[in-house]
Protein backbone atom coordinates (compact mmCIF):
# COMPACT_ATOMS: atom_id res chain seq x y z
CA UNK A 1 0.00 0.00 0.00
CA UNK A 2 2.80 2.40 0.93
CA UNK A 3 4.73 1.56 -2.22
CA UNK A 4 1.60 2.14 -4.30
CA UNK A 5 1.09 5.56 -2.74
CA UNK A 6 4.75 6.48 -3.33
CA UNK A 7 4.43 5.38 -6.94
CA UNK A 8 1.31 7.48 -7.40
CA UNK A 9 3.01 10.54 -5.87
CA UNK A 10 6.06 10.02 -8.10
CA UNK A 11 3.82 9.71 -11.17
CA UNK A 12 1.95 12.89 -10.30
CA UNK A 13 5.27 14.68 -9.77
CA UNK A 14 6.53 13.57 -13.19
CA UNK A 15 3.30 14.73 -14.84
CA UNK A 16 3.45 18.09 -13.04
CA UNK A 17 7.13 18.51 -13.92
CA UNK A 18 6.47 17.68 -17.59
CA UNK A 19 3.54 20.13 -17.67
CA UNK A 20 5.64 22.89 -16.09
CA UNK A 21 8.45 22.31 -18.58
CA UNK A 22 5.97 22.45 -21.45
CA UNK A 23 4.59 25.77 -20.20
CA UNK A 24 8.03 27.27 -19.54
CA UNK A 25 9.37 26.24 -22.95
CA UNK A 26 6.32 27.34 -24.92
CA UNK A 27 7.45 29.93 -27.48
CA UNK A 28 4.00 31.47 -27.88
CA UNK A 29 3.71 32.00 -24.14
CA UNK A 30 7.19 33.57 -24.08
CA UNK A 31 6.17 36.02 -26.81
CA UNK A 32 3.00 36.84 -24.90
CA UNK A 33 5.14 37.69 -21.86
CA UNK A 34 7.36 39.91 -24.03
CA UNK A 35 4.26 41.62 -25.40
CA UNK A 36 2.57 42.30 -22.06
CA UNK A 37 3.80 45.92 -21.71
CA UNK A 38 2.50 46.76 -25.20
CA UNK A 39 -0.80 45.02 -24.53
CA UNK A 40 -1.18 46.96 -21.28
CA UNK A 41 -0.57 50.26 -23.09
CA UNK A 42 -3.03 49.43 -25.86
CA UNK A 43 -5.63 48.42 -23.27
CA UNK A 44 -5.22 51.74 -21.46
CA UNK A 45 -5.45 53.55 -24.79
CA UNK A 46 -8.64 51.69 -25.75
CA UNK A 47 -10.24 52.84 -22.50
CA UNK A 48 -9.26 56.45 -23.18
CA UNK A 49 -7.03 56.67 -20.12
CA UNK A 50 -3.97 57.62 -22.18
CA UNK A 51 -3.49 59.18 -25.60
CA UNK A 52 -1.04 58.50 -28.42
CA UNK A 53 1.67 60.73 -26.94
CA UNK A 54 1.56 58.79 -23.67
CA UNK A 55 2.66 55.63 -25.49
CA UNK A 56 5.78 57.13 -27.10
CA UNK A 57 8.14 57.09 -24.12
CA UNK A 58 7.08 53.75 -22.56
CA UNK A 59 7.55 51.85 -25.82
CA UNK A 60 10.98 53.41 -26.31
CA UNK A 61 11.97 52.55 -22.77
CA UNK A 62 10.84 48.93 -23.17
CA UNK A 63 12.84 48.72 -26.38
CA UNK A 64 15.94 49.86 -24.47
CA UNK A 65 15.28 47.47 -21.58
CA UNK A 66 14.94 44.46 -23.86
CA UNK A 67 18.04 45.49 -25.82
CA UNK A 68 20.01 45.65 -22.56
CA UNK A 69 18.55 42.31 -21.47
CA UNK A 70 19.61 40.62 -24.72
CA UNK A 71 23.09 42.17 -24.58
CA UNK A 72 23.82 41.27 -20.98
CA UNK A 73 23.20 37.52 -21.27
CA UNK A 74 26.48 36.44 -22.93
CA UNK A 75 28.68 38.40 -20.48
CA UNK A 76 26.72 36.93 -17.56
CA UNK A 77 27.34 33.41 -18.85
CA UNK A 78 31.06 34.20 -19.03
CA UNK A 79 31.04 35.58 -15.49
CA UNK A 80 28.67 33.16 -13.76
CA UNK A 81 29.14 30.01 -15.79
CA UNK A 82 26.52 27.89 -17.56
CA UNK A 83 23.70 28.36 -15.09
CA UNK A 84 20.47 26.65 -16.17
CA UNK A 85 18.38 29.80 -15.95
CA UNK A 86 20.95 31.71 -17.99
CA UNK A 87 21.11 29.02 -20.64
CA UNK A 88 17.31 29.08 -20.83
CA UNK A 89 17.43 32.82 -21.50
CA UNK A 90 20.35 32.59 -23.95
CA UNK A 91 18.32 30.19 -26.11
CA UNK A 92 15.64 32.90 -26.27
CA UNK A 93 18.04 35.80 -26.78
CA UNK A 94 17.11 36.36 -30.41
CA UNK A 95 13.43 36.59 -29.50
CA UNK A 96 14.26 39.18 -26.84
CA UNK A 97 16.27 41.19 -29.37
CA UNK A 98 13.51 41.06 -31.96
CA UNK A 99 11.03 42.15 -29.30
CA UNK A 100 13.30 45.13 -28.55
CA UNK A 101 13.09 46.09 -32.22
CA UNK A 102 9.30 45.67 -32.30
CA UNK A 103 8.99 48.08 -29.36
CA UNK A 104 11.30 50.46 -31.25
CA UNK A 105 8.93 50.25 -34.23
CA UNK A 106 5.97 51.01 -31.98
CA UNK A 107 7.93 53.89 -30.46
CA UNK A 108 8.58 55.30 -33.93
CA UNK A 109 5.00 54.77 -35.14
CA UNK A 110 3.49 56.51 -32.11
CA UNK A 111 5.97 59.38 -32.54
CA UNK A 112 5.09 59.83 -36.22
CA UNK A 113 1.36 59.71 -35.52
CA UNK A 114 1.73 62.20 -32.69
CA UNK A 115 3.76 64.59 -34.88
CA UNK A 116 1.05 64.43 -37.50
CA UNK A 117 2.85 65.86 -40.52
CA UNK A 118 6.15 65.69 -42.38
CA UNK A 119 7.02 69.37 -41.91
CA UNK A 120 7.06 69.09 -38.12
CA UNK A 121 9.07 65.87 -38.30
CA UNK A 122 11.72 67.43 -40.54
CA UNK A 123 11.79 70.62 -38.46
CA UNK A 124 13.22 68.76 -35.46
CA UNK A 125 15.19 66.17 -37.43
CA UNK A 126 18.60 67.48 -36.37
CA UNK A 127 17.76 67.89 -32.69
CA UNK A 128 20.18 65.71 -30.65
CA UNK A 129 17.36 63.82 -28.99
CA UNK A 130 15.78 63.03 -32.37
CA UNK A 131 18.57 62.09 -34.78
CA UNK A 132 20.08 59.75 -32.21
CA UNK A 133 16.78 57.89 -32.07
CA UNK A 134 16.61 57.58 -35.85
CA UNK A 135 20.24 56.43 -35.99
CA UNK A 136 19.70 53.82 -33.26
CA UNK A 137 16.69 52.50 -35.17
CA UNK A 138 18.72 52.20 -38.38
CA UNK A 139 21.41 50.22 -36.57
CA UNK A 140 18.78 47.92 -35.07
CA UNK A 141 17.04 47.28 -38.39
CA UNK A 142 19.60 44.90 -39.98
CA UNK A 143 19.98 43.09 -36.66
CA UNK A 144 16.27 42.39 -36.46
CA UNK A 145 16.01 41.38 -40.13
CA UNK A 146 18.81 38.84 -39.74
CA UNK A 147 17.75 37.38 -36.38
CA UNK A 148 16.70 34.07 -37.91
CA UNK A 149 18.28 30.72 -38.74
CA UNK A 150 18.26 31.31 -42.50
CA UNK A 151 20.29 34.52 -42.17
CA UNK A 152 22.76 32.79 -39.85
CA UNK A 153 23.33 30.09 -42.47
CA UNK A 154 23.68 32.57 -45.33
CA UNK A 155 25.95 35.05 -43.54
CA UNK A 156 28.01 32.45 -41.65
CA UNK A 157 30.88 34.23 -39.86
CA UNK A 158 29.58 37.55 -41.11
CA UNK A 159 26.48 37.12 -38.96
CA UNK A 160 28.43 37.54 -35.73
CA UNK A 161 30.24 40.55 -37.15
CA UNK A 162 26.90 42.10 -38.06
CA UNK A 163 25.71 41.63 -34.49
CA UNK A 164 28.42 44.05 -33.33
CA UNK A 165 26.13 46.83 -34.59
CA UNK A 166 24.22 46.42 -31.35
CA UNK A 167 26.95 48.39 -29.54
CA UNK A 168 26.56 51.67 -31.49
CA UNK A 169 22.80 51.09 -31.36
CA UNK A 170 23.00 50.88 -27.56
CA UNK A 171 25.16 54.02 -27.26
CA UNK A 172 22.78 55.96 -29.51
CA UNK A 173 19.81 54.69 -27.54
CA UNK A 174 21.44 55.88 -24.32
CA UNK A 175 22.09 59.35 -25.79
CA UNK A 176 18.57 59.50 -27.24
CA UNK A 177 17.09 58.69 -23.83
CA UNK A 178 19.23 61.28 -22.06
CA UNK A 179 18.61 64.10 -24.54
CA UNK A 180 14.88 63.51 -25.01
CA UNK A 181 14.25 63.61 -21.27
CA UNK A 182 17.02 66.14 -20.57
CA UNK A 183 18.03 63.92 -17.65
CA UNK A 184 20.70 61.32 -16.98
CA UNK A 185 19.04 59.49 -14.10
CA UNK A 186 16.69 56.96 -15.72
CA UNK A 187 18.92 56.25 -18.71
CA UNK A 188 22.03 55.62 -16.61
CA UNK A 189 20.07 53.51 -14.15
CA UNK A 190 19.35 51.15 -17.04
CA UNK A 191 22.65 51.27 -18.93
CA UNK A 192 25.25 51.43 -16.14
CA UNK A 193 24.62 47.81 -15.03
CA UNK A 194 25.14 46.69 -18.63
CA UNK A 195 28.37 48.69 -18.83
CA UNK A 196 29.66 47.21 -15.59
CA UNK A 197 28.90 43.64 -16.65
CA UNK A 198 30.57 44.19 -20.04
CA UNK A 199 33.61 45.69 -18.31
CA UNK A 200 33.84 42.76 -15.90
CA UNK A 201 33.52 40.35 -18.82
CA UNK A 202 36.32 42.12 -20.69
CA UNK A 203 38.60 42.16 -17.65
CA UNK A 204 38.04 38.45 -17.10
CA UNK A 205 38.60 37.39 -20.72
CA UNK A 206 39.98 40.34 -22.70
CA UNK A 207 41.10 38.29 -25.68
CA UNK A 208 37.75 36.66 -26.42
CA UNK A 209 35.44 38.89 -28.52
CA UNK A 210 31.99 39.62 -27.19
CA UNK A 211 29.27 38.15 -29.36
CA UNK A 212 25.89 39.77 -28.70
CA UNK A 213 23.14 38.02 -30.63
CA UNK A 214 19.58 38.51 -31.69
CA UNK A 215 19.07 42.26 -31.24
Amino acid sequence: MVNAEKGLIAKRWRVSDALMRTIINNRILFWIVLGLPALALLFEFSLGRIDMMDMIHPTGEWSARLMIFAMILSPLVSLLGAQKWLQWLVVRRRAIGVAAFIYAVLHLVFYLIDMGNLDDILAEWLAPGIWTGWAAFLFMLPLALTSNDRSMRLLRAGWKKLQQLVYPAAVLTLLHWIWVHNSYTAALAHFVPLGLVLLARFIKKPLIPLTPQGV
